[in-house]
């Protein structure tokens, strides 16, 4: 039995745009959004870890959902991926997300409280028990501390409402089995591995990259459901440096905000602490990696114009975000 897919192939994880002192750029949201979706994107991510969900309110992170449903307007699925390491907390914003008109929700491994994998499956269960909403899971053990194992994969595919999962992890021979053994749709949630994933028999991804353009990624995605695996590696090949950029210096958030705020995209580079901007060093990389770059659709760096001084630091914003 196959699953029908409801949220689009090239998922994008989206940053959220601030002004210089931290609060929510509201117009600059619907300009990014626009762009991202006119680049080829048919779902968005929004208050995902691209979009610093940590220190978002949980006011922000369903006025996010409220917006990108605005501005989507049916041309792209609204993803909220602003859950908790609270399984009470995480409920209630996945129930206020799917009132705001969510599309589906993207939950997470709880983070630094380190449960067993019982417990990941109890959270992800009453999560998805909780709502209508069509769940994607997300394995990052690099930021959770605890990978979801292949036979907790299985026993929450079980549950109606999970129906995919966004792999972060690398393990190959994992995506099979689990493509081999459950209906689960897979998302490759690394930007490097998109294409090795799809090839396998993923069904898309869920990019950090995309913010800087998506068109390569519905070029790779169209080019593979086209059986043009020469195409496909074209594009792959000729994204490295830009992946490279976003992706290994620097969180990706920071980074990809700096590239977009360089391209006159977005109006400030700003993020909230603890994050904060490249320092000299690591924007000099970024700048070096992107001097790498030719002949992307979407996006032309001749007038890249970086500012270093604009993206330095962190803000603190007026109202403290949520840290469960």
């Amino acid at each position: 039995m196959s699953t029908t897919n409801p949220f689009g192939q090239v998922l994008i994880a989206l940053v959220t745009p601030f002004t210089p002192d931290g609060e929510v750029d509201w117009s600059g949201v619907e300009r990014h959004i626009d762009d991202v979706i006119s680049a080829g994107a048919d779902g968005i991510v929004v208050t995902g870890t691209t979009g610093e969900t940590s220190t978002l309110t949980d006011a922000e992170k369903l006025k996010l959902v409220e917006v990108g449903k605005s501005v989507a307007a049916g041309r792209a699925s609204i993803i909220t991926g602003g859950g908790s390491n609270e399984t009470a907390h995480a409920i209630e914003l996945y129930k206020a997300s799917e009132k705001a008109g969510a599309d589906g929700a993207l939950v997470v491994t709880p983070y630094y409280n380190k449960p067993t994998q019982s417990g990941i499956l109890t959270h992800f269960r009453m999560v998805a028990d909780a709502t209508d909403l069509p769940v994607i899971l997300y394995d990052i053990p690099g930021r959770t501390g605890v990978p979801i194992r292949f036979e907790t994969l299985v026993r929450a595919s079980k549950h109606p409402n999970i129906i995919a999962v966004k792999d972060a992890k690398g393990d190959f021979a994992e995506v099979s089995r689990v493509l081999n053994q459950t209906d689960l749709i897979y998302f490759s949630g690394d930007d490097a591995n998109v294409l090795p994933h799809l090839s396998i028999g993923a069904t898309g991804l869920i990019g950090v990259t995309g913010n800087i353009t998506a068109t390569p990624y519905r070029q790779i995605v169209d080019a593979v459901n086209a059986g043009d695996l020469k195409t496909a590696t074209a594009a792959h090949k000729a994204l490295e440096p830009l992946v490279r950029a976003v992706m290994t210096h620097v969180p990706g958030t920071v980074a990809a905000k700096y590239i977009l705020h360089g391209l006159g995209r977005i109006a400030s580079a700003r993020v909230r602490l603890p994050l904060v901007g490249p320092e000299d060093f690591e924007a000099a990389i970024i700048e070096d990696d992107l001097d790498l770059v030719k002949d992307i659709p979407g996006v032309n760096f001749d007038n890249f114009r970086p500012d270093r001084n604009a993206a330095a630091g962190g803000a603190l914003p007026k109202v403290a975000g949520t840290t469960r």
